[in-house]
Order: structure tokens, then sequence, then C-alpha cells
């Protein structure tokens, strides 16, 4: 660890005068807090909104949805950049991918932002012991399993990379490329037991963290990076059971439905072109096989949060779940991510405290990524960085109604979109000269009807075309006492 024992003690008892503040504001109990509060980071690879707990009638997420009721879950969290590199470095510096300068996978961060300090690093920096296991920074999946990927050390005093018998099996998985697992639809109905899986084995090295924090009553940043349901969705037999075949519904799109959007949206949705006009069958297959992942990494997800009970650190811990970008699962003919339409800007977001007065409500308005950052920094009672694009979702823990954002923006290639409460307006190009698009989720919640050309919606389109290019600048808009190279 960085800092000495004595500045440790410093820091924890400022934090111990400073959390009643903190912590009433968001709601929780205070009889309950003894000490600062530690934060578990828990964050699924790829996972959409498809759980129980976000209305999905079929997909099975018991430990997720259990964590639901004991905080606020939000309905409306949208990722910075529908692809994981981009998005990943944007929430771990609280910063727009037009800050950090990344907007692809297989980046180190201080590539092009040195002198950042990341999420993690900050609670680091303040005394607390910041580990990370698995996937939090990008990762090639499943080629960097088991390594550390294009992690940020800087981040982590202590780091476990776990591998598993997913690793092994690689020869036995199916994949609409043979031999392509990352990038294209595959799946593995997996002999063996959960604690063989990579997942498994992470969440065990989690569960012995929280013992081990437990014992030795030291403050910590523990993110817990899960690898499902990334391709290849590899699971255990019993879960593909869980999702019969003839019990999926493929979504389907009208024919000429590409035409009517605008050629950049186009190609994104069509740019893999096994994966357009995909068999029936198989996409079928590929829907069970991403759902029973699901159900799988949920699971690891209840280990842990039954660990975080057993061990007594649930009285003082934050939990924050989410994903790294939202996925298609052939809603607008499309799989996978990297679309600006809902269904790949989309994230699940539940944040629990101690005690929360709130638990089990909802918040439905717009946030972003860049918020995990400050909030997380402000119920800790922590100084975060003045040049963070994120605000804090502290009065929304507090009240859930009470929004602090009137969009949410999500960048892809040259196309920025935002989110309100009701609309999703994009632009591609500059002043949208490569097209626009526009949906109204009271009417159209598939986004599957391009309003933009209406004359009827000018109004709208005219209002959401002047705060669009705001939300742009901001986003672009260097951070102060951040250096960023540009290659």
């Amino acid at each position: 660890m960085k800092t000495s024992r004595s500045s440790w003690l410093w820091v924890a008892w400022l934090s111990v005068i400073c959390m009643g503040l903190y912590a009433a504001a968001a709601g929780a109990d205070e009889s309950t807090r003894k000490q600062p509060y530690n934060v578990l980071f828990l964050i699924c690879d790829d996972l959409n909104c498809d759980l129980a707990c976000y209305g999905h009638p079929q997909v099975e997420s018991p430990n997720i949805d259990r964590l639901a009721r004991r905080g606020v879950r939000f309905e409306q969290a949208h990722c910075q950049y529908p692809l994981c590199g981009p998005s990943r470095a944007s929430f771990m510096t609280g910063l727009y991918p037009d800050q950090t300068l990344i907007h692809r996978n297989a980046l180190y961060l201080r590539t092009h932002v040195p002198n950042v300090t990341t999420m993690s690093q900050l609670f680091r920096n303040n005394g607390y012991f910041a580990t990370r296991i698995g996937k939090i920074f990008h990762y090639g999946v499943p080629r960097h399993i088991g390594t550390g990927g294009h992690d940020d050390p800087d981040s982590w005093d202590y780091t476990i990379n776990p591998r598993g018998r997913d690793k092994d099996d690689e020869a036995k998985i199916f994949s609409l490329r043979p031999g392509s697992f990352g990038g294209t639809l595959s799946w593995l109905a997996s002999e063996g037991t959960d604690q063989e899986q990579t997942d498994g084995i992470g969440a065990t090295a989690a569960v012995k963290m929280l013992e081990r924090f437990a014992e030795r009553g030291q403050p910590f940043f523990l993110a817990v990076g899960f690898y499902r349901p990334h391709t290849p969705y590899v699971a255990p037999k019993a879960d593909f059971a869980r999702y019969p075949v003839d019990q999926i519904d493929v979504p389907q799109i009208p024919r000429g439905y590409y035409d009517s959007l605008p050629a950049p949206a186009r190609r994104w949705l069509t740019r893999k072109k096994e994966q357009v006009g995909l068999d029936p069958a198989l996409a079928k297959q590929a829907i069970q096989a991403y759902h029973a992942s699901i159900t799988f990494v949920d699971r690891q997800v209840g280990r842990v949060l039954d660990a975080l009970d057993e061990t007594g650190l649930a009285d003082n811990t934050i939990v924050l779940l989410t994903s790294d970008h939202g996925y298609h699962m052939g809603e607008h003919g499309h799989y996978q991510k990297t679309t600006l339409f809902q269904n790949a800007t989309r994230v699940p977001l539940i944040i629990a405290l101690p005690g929360m007065k709130t638990a089990g409500q909802v918040a439905k308005g717009p946030v972003e990524m860049v918020d995990f950052y400050p909030t997380l920094a402000e119920l800790a009672g922590l100084q975060a960085p003045d040049y963070l694009s994120g605000v804090s979702l502290v009065p929304t823990l507090r009240h859930p109604a009470t929004s602090v954002r009137t969009s949410a923006l999500t960048q892809l290639g040259n196309g920025y979109s935002i989110r309100t409460d009701r609309y999703r307006y994009t632009e591609w190009g500059d002043g949208g000269k490569s097209g626009k698009e526009l949906y109204d989720h009271r009417t159209d919640p598939e986004e599957m009807t391009n309003l933009a050309g209406k004359p009827e919606m000018a109004p709208v389109v005219s209002q959401l075309a002047a705060e669009l290019p705001f939300r742009v600048e901001r986003a672009r808009r260097a951070p102060r006492g951040v250096r960023q190279i540009r290659k």
C-alpha cells in the first residue's frame, strides 16, 4: 500500500466524521455504520437488462434481484460508448471517451491519459486496499482470460486473474466462425461445476478476500469483474436446460427495415455479415446460451453477496452492480453490441447501501456510467478530482424520483445519441449531416420507427438538436489537469 499506517488512521477518522452527512444524504441508516464505507464493485461483461428485476419474463436472476430489493435500481442507466474498452476506461475515470481519447479496444489507459486518477486509485490513495479480480479494464475475451489483459496497475494494490475450464474447453465451443469466440456468436453447454469455470474461480477468490478484509478490519475497494455473459456463452448444461429453445422467441424486423435508417446506423447493424439474417434455429440457440450464461453468473454474484453477509461486511459496504454496456439478442436484426439503440446503450445498475431507507425503489430518470465515480466518492466522504464529467447520484439514492440529469449521452464512431425521459435522439456526422434518428418511447419502446423526418415531430427534433451539441461540447472538453496524448 502507498499510504503509511498513520496516514490511513487519519483518513479513516476523517471519513468517520464526514460519513454521517453523506450516508444520511443517501438515505442510509447510520445506526449500523461503524467505520468508513467499503466498496464492492460488481460488473458483468456484456450483460444487458434481460433480468427478472428489470421485467424479463424468462431469465432467472434471483441474486441480482435480491440485491435490487436491498438497493435502488436505475431504470435508465446508459453507457458512454457501447464497446468494452472505451466504456470501461470512461467509467473508471469519470470522463467521456472524447476525454480519455479511447474509442476502441486493446488500448492501455495511460497511453492517452497518463496522469489521470482512476476511481479505485482515489480510494487506494485514501487508505483503502484496492483489489481487482477478473475484468475491470479491457480484456480480450476469451484470449486474455488468466492474464492482466489491458489492466491499469496504478489502480490496484492487488490483482487476481482467474482462469477456468472454459479456457481449456475452447476446442469444444461452437462458433458461427469456427475458432473465433470473442467477437462472434459462440457457445458451449459445459460439463463440470460452477467452481471450475473462470467466473466461479473469481467468485471464490472474492469470497476469500472478503473473509480476509473482515479479519483485518481493513477498508477496501473490491472490484470483481465477471467474464460472462460475454461470448463465448459458456455455462453448465443445467443452465441451458432452464431455457428450452422451443420457448424462445427470436425478435423480428419488418421487410425493408434497414432502408429506414441513416447509412451509418445501417452499417453498424449489418457489419458482422454472418449474424445478419441469422437462421432462426441458430438464433434460438444463441439466445438460450446467453440467458444460461446470465443465470450462471448470477449465481456467482450470489456467492459474493452471501460472503458479504456472512462476514458482517454488509453492514458497512456499498455495493454497486452493473455491466459495461448493453447487448442485442436479435433486436433490430442485430446481435451483440456497437449500436446507438437502447439495447446497446442501456445497462443494469443497482446501488445498495447498508440500512437504505429507499431500498427496493426504482429511479426512472436517465443517468450515465461516468456518474459512478463521483457517487462512490461522495458516499465514502472522499474528495473526487474536480475534472470529473460525471455527477453524483446521491440525491437520487435519497429520493429516487429525483433526476440529476435531463439526458444520457452515448457515442459510437461519428454518432452521438441522447436518451431523455421520453425520447432517443441521434445524429450521425457533424450536425446530423449523415442522418438523424428520433424515437418516442411512449409509443415505440423498441425504437423501431424513426420519426426524425416527420413534419409533426419538427419541434421535438429542434429542441433535442439544440441540446445534443451542448452535451457533445461538454463531453469533448479537456479535463483540467489531465494530460491528453493523441496518437
